[in-house]
Formats: structure tokens, sequence, C-alpha cells
């Protein structure tokens, strides 16, 4: 896309509907299970240290993260030509860690590589089906896919089938096909004095971005097929003796992700 700075642009269009929500989220939260919230939780437990040397990388690991995370914020909102990836931070970071610990075997072997492999192949997948032509071919010439409304909609049901991260992977490309498409049909002198045209064929394109990664975020509200996370943290609740059931799960998660459907709608419409 085009978006010229992410973090602003997040910021200026998901900022309110997020604290909305979140604002929903607590507030069912607290309807449906009102005795949890009545409850005083006194846990003074804490796990003793085992480790003093792995303690302090991993300080030292989380103090580098957190340094490079805000450096690259920062980067960002100034607008520097300066190339600082995401996986810089995570190597830089895991770096203390992996080469003055002990442990480092250890640690590499509880990496949850399944999901790890998962994710990576789910993207192979969602690029072997663009590259084939099955998903063009099959949704036909549909200009609609790219108004606001649909790319939430859109982003919230199929995510329940295929999960959220991969739903961006095969939807991101079909919105910038469709992008240079309809630039070609309607040309720039008729953008500039009919906009409102323009405004019905998806809004801009940073509109579309921020719309799909909304969409695609509240999707693991409704279910928990929704996004992978929740499995992982349902898994890992599990080997607790803890559990979230489907139904359980969707009773709260239902009306919330129509809400805030609703208010990520009605903001990215005015704003």
């Amino acid at each position: 896309g085009n978006m010229k700075n992410p973090f602003i642009d997040f910021f200026r269009h998901l900022t309110i509907p997020t604290f909305i929500c979140f604002l929903a989220a607590y507030l069912l939260l607290k309807l449906f299970y009102r005795r949890e919230f009545g409850k005083n939780i006194n846990n003074q437990n804490q796990e003793p240290v085992s480790d003093e040397k792995l303690a302090l990388l991993s300080k030292l690991s989380l103090m580098l993260i957190v340094a490079m995370i805000i450096v690259k914020i920062l980067l960002v909102f100034v607008g520097s030509a300066v190339e600082f990836r995401l996986t810089y931070i995570a190597l830089v970071a895991a770096a203390p860690i992996l080469i003055f610990s002990k442990q480092r075997v250890e640690i590499l072997k509880n990496i949850d590589w399944y999901t790890l492999i998962f994710f990576a192949s789910m993207f192979v997948l969602m690029k072997s089906v663009w590259d084939s032509g099955f998903f063009q071919s099959f949704i036909g010439f549909n200009p609609s896919i790219t108004f606001i409304p649909t790319i939430l909609a859109t982003s919230v049901i199929v995510s329940q089938f295929i999960s959220n991260v991969p739903f961006v992977a095969l939807y991101l490309p079909l919105l910038n096909y469709y992008n240079v498409l309809l630039s070609q049909i309607i040309n720039v002198p008729y953008a500039y004095l009919f906009p409102q045209v323009m405004s019905l064929l998806g809004g801009t394109s940073t509109k579309q971005l921020v719309a799909l990664a909304a969409g695609s975020t509240i999707a693991g509200n409704l279910t928990i097929l929704g996004a992978a996370s929740n499995v992982i943290i349902i898994q890992n609740a599990e080997r607790d003796n803890q559990t979230l059931t489907f139904f359980e799960f969707a009773k709260v998660g239902a009306p919330l992700t129509i809400m805030c459907i609703i208010t990520y709608w009605a903001f990215l419409t005015v704003m």
C-alpha cells in the first residue's frame, strides 16, 4: 500500500475505536463473569530463581527488545530511511541468551517449533493459492471487496476457517490487485473531480489496510478458531488442567465482535 507512516496512521484511525472495544470487552466480561470479578486474588507465591545468570541475561534481552522497539518506532515517526527490520530486533534480543547461557540448547528445544512451522507453511500455501490464479478467478471482477464494510466483514468471517494471519496473506495482494485495476478504469482527473466516487470504491488505500488490520485482529474475538493465538493460549492452559470451550468463548466473543465491527466501521467511515 502507500502508508507513509503506519504508526501515525494506525494511531489516528484505530486508537479511539480500540479503546471503545476495550471498554466493551471489560463490560461484557464483567456481565458474564460477575463472580470472578468479585474474587480477591492474593497470590504472593513467587517461583524461586534457579539460574541467576539466565535471569540476568533474560533481563538484558528484555531491555534490549524494549529499547529497539522504541528506536524502531522513532525511526518510523521521523521518516528515516535507515533500514531497521523487525528481524534485527528479534535476533539482537535473543543473542545474549543464545550466546552466553549454558541452557541455550534446552531453551531452543522448548521453542514451539510446531507453531512456527505451521505459520511458515501456511504462508507458503497462501502464496501458492494466489499464484495459481484460482482465488482471483473465483472472486471475478467484484470491486465491492475493496469496500471498508466488506473488508471488515470478510476478515472476521473467513478468518474463522483459515485463521487471521493466513487470511491477511491472501487478502492483501487481492486488495493491491483491485486497486491497480480500478485505477486503470477510473483515471486520475476523474478521481480528483469526484473524490466521493473513489471513496465508494473502497476509500483510500490507507483506510483499506487499516480496515484489514482491524478486521483480522477482531476476528480472534469471535471464536477460538479466529486467531492462532487463541489456540496457543488454550493449549497452554490445558497443560495446567484448565480449558475453555468453543461456546464459552463465543458467548462473549460474538456480541463483542459485532460491537467492534460497528465501531471500527463508523470511525473508518467518518475519519
